[in-house]
Formats: C-alpha cells, structure tokens, sequence
C-alpha cells in the first residue's frame, strides 16, 4: 500500500495487490479576467476539438457507469447520429457514489467522491483504479479538475482540498465553512474559488495564496454554486431559486424556477452569440435560459430538454468536433449536454438543436435527446464527460506518452498554485475582507 509519508498529506491508499480492473461489459482584490493562457484556451481551433467522448456516472446503488461516445454522419436523416456504448459498470465505493470528474483537455484521471469519504483516483486511459485519497473526515460533496494537474475537492466536513494530480499531496486546505460544504466553483481565470454550505454563506477563495479574500451571509443554504463561461458574473442556487451575482458578489437578479432544482450550468450558444443557463429540476426537464447581453434584463426559458420521466439530478457539456459534412455551410463543431436522471437514463442533446434566433419572447422549444441508454431503474445521481478521442490517443506507437502531452500538463502545472508550505498548507478564512 502506497501512502504520502507526512501525516498532514492526503494518503494515496492503492487497491488491493491486484489494483483493480475495471470490467467491460464584500469585494476581493482580485481582477477577475480570463488568462491570456484561458484566451487562447477559448480560441482553440476546431481541429483540437475531441470526436470521441467518454461519459462517466455515479448512482446512489454504489454504481459507477462508462460509456465511449461517438458521432457519425447520419446520410438516412441528412444529420449526425450519436452513440453511446458502455465499456463498464461496476461497484465502486462502498457507499453511494455523490461526484465524479474528469480532467479536462485530454486529462487521463477521472476522481470519484462517495458518502464513504474517500475520493477514488481512476486512470480513464487504462481503465484502472489507482487508488483513494483520504484526506476529508466527510461525504464528498463534489470533485472539479480546474486543470489537468489539480483536483479540487469539498466535503462535508467543512473543508475544500486542492491536490496536486501528479503525486496526490494536498496543496491547499481551505477552512471557513462551519458546516457541510455543498458546492464550489472555480473561475476561469484559476485564480480564486467560490463555495457554498450549510452555513449560508457563500465564499471566496485566493487559489494563489490559499486563503479567504471574501465572504457575504446569504441568509438561506446555496445548493450549487456556478461561475458563468465568461466569468463575469455567477449564479447560487437554493430549493427552487437562482440569484445572478456580479463578480463583486452584488445581486443583480432573483430566478424562481416553477420546480425544485437540482442542477445548473452555463454553456454558449452553438448557434449564435451569448450564454445560457441550464437548469435540471423535480419537473423531469433540463430548462434553457437565455442570458440577455443586458445585464440589467432577467433570463428566461427559451427551450427545454425532454425525455426523462423521473427528476434531472446532474448535466454536463463538452464542445465537441463533427464529422466532416458534404453539406453547404454544415457546421464543424458543436456543443454536448448529457443528463442523468432518477430515471436511470444517461442523455444526450446536441446544442446546436437551438437556432440563433430563439430568444425571449419565443414559444418554449422542445427538443428531444439524440442518444440514451437505460440502466433499468438505477437511481443516478452525478456525470462527467471526458474527450474521447484524447485518451485514446494519447499514447505514442510505442506506448510512451506523446511531448506535447507531457509539456501541455507542465504548463497546467505552472498556474501559479505552486508547491505547499512546508508538508501541507492550511488557510483559515479571513473575513476581513
């Protein structure tokens, strides 16, 4: 069994001798603004978009599920046909399954989080578990990869985690909720965080230096907390409501949403300019709001998802690369959503199903999904897409990883979060400012 020697690091505790297989079958002083590094990011050429993708899902029956996603020219329907095909299912933690995630851009690692209070390290690229980091004294609440080289964790024992995705030691231990924390998210720029708890306080971390910038009483508990794709703004979401904040925490506007939430997102429009809001609820639908360019205006459900028949628990997207069209002006790229529901259904939706020109004022489109697959009754509770396409390629014909590979994780690693204070850096919350 491999374990971090200090007692104040996270222990990497590896499976059993044989490592297991997965089987088939207040304002901060801080300039929000997206990095020149986030800038390119964003610019990416249709050619680096993945088109393959893997989707990967948690179920309350201790379940994890895997899936290889593709999409092909559809020459019947004049269209693109999407599949999805399981790789795995297996049992793996001992209690529910509550979060997963997996590194973004070709990242090999996805992270497993459960009420059992272990998070789970997988490697996507060999299907292979790795081992646990058992760091929290909680249930996972949620897992984010920031970057290919971080994991950010919450539990509820009141704490967020920063790990280094290399050799698993904690870079950061962030205190200041006195309570469960529910959510957190991560600016685009990866220089400060946002969370959420049971407190019914919303907070804002320094990733730079691993401390509390600033924090404001939202007078109930925030569920979920989101950053928008822009970062020029975030939302909190609460039972049934979404508050829209600016950057400087300032509420700009109050969505009550006609069902119980449990699920957001912001995603860009495939068609047109602008952003949206996707919101899963107890209705049985992923709801489409549409984000006025004025901030001044409220959003508004444009279109909805359908097609589950039990509670939306959890959405994903990733922009994704399609197949090469014989069509006049056939378009290149477009985005994915994938739901998961009490149902026991996995979801597909293509994004670009919503034209430009569906704005407020619009009847409500309806738009059915383009691929599923029903696990018969198992009550799914969380999602993550991976590009496909990057992890099965990412080995050179000689089985050692690709340069680039090696040198575009060293760049994740240079963000500026940098090596811990001595065996681990702990920060208290500063609430003054």
């Amino acid at each position: 069994m491999a374990t971090v020697t200090s007692s104040k690091r996270a222990r990497l505790a590896s499976s059993p001798k044989e490592n297991k297989k997965v089987k088939p079958v207040a304002q901060s002083d801080h300039h929000l603004v997206p990095s020149t590094k986030g800038k390119q990011k964003a610019k990416q050429s249709v050619s680096t978009l993945p088109t393959f993708f893997k989707v990967i899902a948690g179920s309350y029956e201790k379940l994890l599920y895997g899936f290889d996603g593709s999409v092909s020219l559809d020459e019947v329907n004049d269209g693109y046909k999407f599949e999805l095909k399981p790789i795995f299912i297996f049992p793996a933690h001992v209690s529910c399954v509550k979060a997963v995630a997996a590194s973004p851009n070709g990242g090999k690692w996805l992270a497993t989080g459960s009420a059992d209070e272990v998070i789970k390290v997988w490697d996507l690229r060999r299907n292979k578990e790795i081992g646990g980091l058992m760091h929290h004294e909680g249930s996972i609440t949620q897992l984010q990869f920031p970057s290919r080289s971080h994991l950010l964790s919450a539990s509820e024992d009141g704490t967020l985690c920063l790990f280094h995705a290399r050799d698993w030691v904690v870079l950061r231990t962030l205190k200041g909720h006195k309570g469960r924390v529910n959510s957190t998210a991560v600016h685009p720029s990866n220089k400060v965080a946002l969370s959420v708890g049971k407190d019914n306080t919303l907070r804002m971390w320094d990733l730079m230096r691993g401390k509390g910038s600033a924090s404001t009483k939202l007078g109930k508990e925030g569920e979920t907390v989101r950053w928008s794709a822009t970062g020029s703004s975030f939302v909190v979401q609460s039972q049934n409501t979404i508050d829209l904040f600016t950057v400087d925490m300032v509420l700009r506007h109050t969505i009550t949403h006609p069902s119980r939430i449990h699920t957001i997102r912001f995603s860009k429009r495939v068609n047109g300019s602008g952003e949206l809001l996707l919101v899963g609820a107890e209705d049985k639908k992923l709801s489409i709001y549409d984000i006025p360019d004025d901030p001044e205006k409220m959003p508004t459900v444009i279109a909805e998802m359908t097609g589950h028949s039990n509670r939306v628990k959890a959405v994903e997207i990733l922009p994704l690369a399609l197949p090469r069209s014989t069509k006049a002006n056939a378009s290149l790229s477009t985005i994915i959503l994938c739901t998961v529901s009490s149902d026991g259904k996995i979801h597909i939706y293509d994004l670009a199903s919503l034209p430009a020109d569906q704005k407020a004022g619009s009847e409500t489109l309806q738009i059915p999904p383009v691929a599923e697959y029903d696990t018969k009754g198992t009550r799914l509770t969380c999602v993550t897409i991976a590009d496909g396409e990057a992890l099965k390629h990412a080995k050179s014909v000689t089985g050692k990883r690709k340069r680039g590979d090696e040198d575009s994780e060293q760049e994740d690693e240079d963000e500026g979060w940098g090596a811990p204070e001595g065996p681990e850096q702990e920060a208290e919350h500063d609430d003054s400012g």
